[in-house]
């Protein structure tokens, strides 16, 4: 039976629960997810649900561990209690958790090349309003044609010519940081593409250190640390390839393979296995940016085959849950190579290019040419980086 810190709300607080223990909140988008244990002395009856709250007084009820209070503000810094319930009452509150701050969905753009030197830049957007990048942090090396996959909590990226073929590096979306060390992919490579859920991170295809093709597909578990493991392979070995997903399948833009491809390949990413192919790009194109909602995933600019190599504009988009040929979806804002899609469960943002460092937006559910979005903090030309953001098509 509960004592000490039995409950003090409640018909009587003798025969409350005990309070939960170790309380921890994770952010969202205006929310919290609270975590905690629940209390082994459930007092005179069976505990039939807790209560989460912050210090400002929103709170939010559910029958178990965790409970999403929701109606926060991102960038506010809150901190959290829980009460056990049973029968006959409320416990005493728990410890306060640690102090969290929601967070909106943000897109990050990591690495780049400028024609002449590396960057090791980390920029962030806030992927629903418009505006200039801001600083997040800086890589640990600095290089380009890298890729990334996220969680909703932490983005992760890998691969990149360079010295860092094998690197694999992430940061929380919450607090901006510089990175920390992840672990090191099966393969090291660079002009490799990337897409995952809320669990998983997958990186496809690429060159290796010798410059050669690879058909590689590893994968990460994203919310621990620690080397990649082989998932299967792509349909053919190639370079500038790009990804985007749905919670359950992820799709990759083959790229180069000994020309522009318009081959699309698709996975499921929560087994393992080759690859299988999806259907065709309206055109063949490598280095082309993509991003995707739980619905549509789309394909942006690049560079295209035959003895031109013209360099592109065009969006396609597919339904993922579907297969078949991509269909036209309208135009980025100027031809672009080496431009880079991250996105929300509404918004594509494609960043950088061969020639600027403009960031522009399309509303993926419609079609339509992009608009101006803003600029990455590196001025001129920024191409080539990898990109992620914490609400992307895998985690709707």
């Amino acid at each position: 039976m509960a004592r000490g810190r039995g409950g003090f709300i409640g018909q009587d607080g003798l025969n409350a629960p005990d309070s939960p223990t170790a309380v921890s909140g994770t952010a969202g988008d205006q929310q919290v997810s609270v975590a905690f244990t629940a209390p082994t002395d459930v007092g005179g009856s069976a505990i039939t649900g807790f209560r989460a709250q912050s210090n400002t007084g929103v709170g939010a009820s559910g029958s178990s561990s965790p409970i999403a209070v929701t109606g926060l503000s991102n960038g506010t810094s809150y901190t959290f209690n829980v009460w056990a319930i049973n029968a006959f009452g409320y416990s005493a509150p728990s410890d306060a958790s640690g102090s969290v701050s929601p967070v909106g969905i943000r897109g990050l753009y990591a690495g780049g090349y400028n024609g002449s030197s590396f960057y090791n830049t980390i920029d962030y957007i806030e992927i629903a309003t418009t505006g200039n990048a801001t600083d997040f942090g800086d890589l640990a090396t600095a290089r380009y044609t890298l890729s990334g996959v996220s969680s909703s909590t932490r983005g992760v990226f890998g691969g990149g010519n360079q010295s860092a073929f094998t690197t694999i590096e992430y940061v929380t979306f919450s607090t901006t940081s510089n990175t920390t060390d992840f672990g090191d992919l099966t393969v090291g490579r660079y002009s490799l593409g990337g897409l995952s859920n809320a669990t998983r991170g997958v990186f496809a295809a690429g060159y290796n250190s010798s410059n050669a093709t690879t058909n590689t597909l590893d994968y990460i578990t994203i919310a621990s640390a620690g080397n990649a493991t082989d998932f299967g392979d792509t349909t053919a070995s190639a370079q500038g390839t790009s990804g985007s997903q749905s919670s359950t399948r992820g799709i990759i833009n083959i790229g180069y393979i000994s020309d522009a491809s318009n081959k699309i390949d698709y996975i499921t990413i929560a087994s393992t296995g080759n690859a299988t192919q999806f259907g065709d790009l309206t055109q063949g194109r490598w280095f082309g940016g993509a991003c995707s909602s739980s619905v549509r995933a789309l394909c942006a600019g690049g560079q295209g085959g035959a003895s031109s190599y013209p360099i592109l504009n065009i969006i396609d988009y597919i339904t993922i849950a579907s297969t078949g040929n991509a269909t036209d979806f309208g135009d980025l804002l100027s031809i672009n190579l080496y431009t880079t899609g991250t996105s929300s469960s509404t918004r594509g943002v494609f960043g950088g290019s061969n020639n600027s460092n403009v960031i522009q937006y399309v509303t993926i559910a419609s079609t339509g040419n992009a608009t101006d979005f803003g600029d990455l903090t590196n001025s001129g030309t920024v191409q080539g980086t990898g990109a992620c953001s914490n609400g992307h098509g895998g985690l709707s």
